[in-house]
């Protein structure tokens, strides 16, 4: 049996959120992700998205940053096992590379699922206001 103490809760708290850190900090593609993320998020608000395509705007984004945390975490043990070109390592890289791919593929859909709707409706009510009042290019001849 170990003799080390297993991690308060709170302190189990701080090293996830060290990991969270760790990767905006040290990864490109999270910060990119993260950013995107934050964006659509206040342009959900903005346009007045309902609860239910927030909750699947809010899933699919999650499942993005996850895939990219679980990407990070795959590739650090990889190069920490091999010290020379393996191409198991590679494949195994490469596939967790595509389930980010997928989750990303699968937040793009969701997005344009979410905001063509809401752009449409948008659309419908100018093109509606323009009929009502005449379109200002019309000069009536």
């Amino acid at each position: 049996m170990s003799s080390r103490r297993a991690p308060s809760i709170l302190e189990s708290f701080n090293y996830a959120f060290e990991g969270v850190i760790h990767v905006l900090r040290t990864q490109r593609n999270m910060r990119i992700h993260f950013a995107i993320a934050v964006a659509v998020l206040v342009i959900a608000v903005a346009v007045g998205v309902s609860r239910v395509e927030l909750i699947v705007l809010l899933l699919s984004i999650t499942f993005v940053l996850v895939s990219e945390m679980i990407n990070t975490a795959i590739e650090g043990t990889i190069d920490a096992a091999t010290t020379s070109f393996d191409p198991m390592a590679k494949l195994a890289k490469d596939i967790a590379a595509g389930a980010v791919l997928i989750s990303a593929v699968n937040a793009v859909a969701v997005g344009y699922l979410v905001f063509a709707g809401k752009a449409a409706d948008k659309s419908a009510e100018a093109r509606a206001v323009f009929e009502r009042r005449g379109d200002p290019r019309d000069t009536g001849g």
